[in-house]
């Protein structure tokens, strides 16, 4: 039995005559009587009696019909639920680097607009992130770029500035010698651009520290444990460090890329649709970087 079955059957008691219930559902006539007879077979009963002048309901059709009005309302609410792409619903589930400046505004202007969505958010870095959207874990992610890879459709949200940070105003590139890098984990996005700058420069770290967090890194960095590189964007928003101070990196290490991926074999929902075409409206926000917070007490 499927739906079309019940949808055929419902339109024949309705109209009590093959030939206008075919007309109404726009099937042939002979395709409907077919519908029906195999129904009926398949459930062991008569649904219909047959006179000249149309069809009547047995009992059991009756039967049939209560039952079958409740399964076509619950999957015309099915349907509706999934197909309408103006007002996505259920969850989204996605990942993202821990420093993405402008996420918050993606996302209040997503659920302002989308309020039936409900959010899974996972934090990680780069490479543990896009790893779990090539094996379905995630249906999308906020990562840093930029990436090659031909099983992923990325797309780009924003760009930001890396800076080096120190607790020192004055910092030489000489200085860069034997110094602790204050990292994240393996697979982040920012610590790789400064590994590869400092292997340009022919520099080898004292030793690497790595932390699960940003914050921790940055309270060691003003304690003077080392350095580490983060988007500038950051940085001008932590006001409660005194001591606190960006310095420039080379300019083809400093472009840091926000993309949006995700797999390309796998059904785009409603809800990742509509996550895309609000990353596409805030785009032009995003890059004119007006919502970034002005901190004058930082050594910039």
């Amino acid at each position: 039995m499927e739906i079309r079955d019940l949808q055929i059957f419902q339109a024949v008691a309705e109209h009590n005559s093959i030939s206008k219930a075919a007309v109404n559902l726009n099937y042939v006539q002979s395709n409907v009587t077919a519908r029906i007879q195999m129904l009926e077979k398949e459930l062991g009963t008569k649904l219909f009696h047959r006179h000249k002048k149309g069809m009547v309901l047995t009992a059991e059709g009756k039967r049939l019909l209560t039952h079958s009005q409740k399964v076509l309302t619950e999957w015309a609410e099915i349907k509706n639920l999934f197909l309408d792409s103006e007002n996505p619903s259920g969850t989204l589930t996605i990942g993202t680097v821990e420093i993405v400046s402008q996420l918050p505004y993606i996302l209040s202007s997503y659920f302002t607009k989308f309020p039936n969505v409900d959010l899974s958010l996972k934090a990680g870095v780069t490479e543990e992130l896009l790893t779990e959207v090539l094996h379905y874990q995630l249906e999308g992610a906020f990562i840093t770029g930029p990436i090659q890879h031909h099983l992923l459709e990325q797309y780009p949200v924003f760009e930001e500035e890396l800076t080096l940070v120190t607790n020192s105003p004055q910092f030489e590139k000489t200085q860069l010698v034997n110094q602790t890098l204050l990292v994240l984990n393996k697979g982040c996005g920012y610590r790789l651009k400064l590994e590869n700058w400092l292997k340009a420069e022919g520099v080898s770290p004292r030793r690497v520290i790595e932390f699960s967090t940003l914050d921790m890194i940055i309270k060691s960095v003003t304690l003077g444990l080392g350095i580490t590189a983060v988007p500038k964007s950051y940085i001008e928003q932590l006001s409660d460090y005194k001591n606190l101070y960006c310095h420039q990196i080379p300019e083809e290490f400093q472009t840091i890329v926000t993309l949006f991926i995700r797999k390309k074999d796998t059904y785009m929902t409603n809800s990742v649709k509509q996550l895309l075409n609000i990353i596409v409206e805030k785009k032009e926000l995003l890059a004119s970087g007006n919502n970034r917070v002005n901190n004058e007490s930082i050594g910039l």
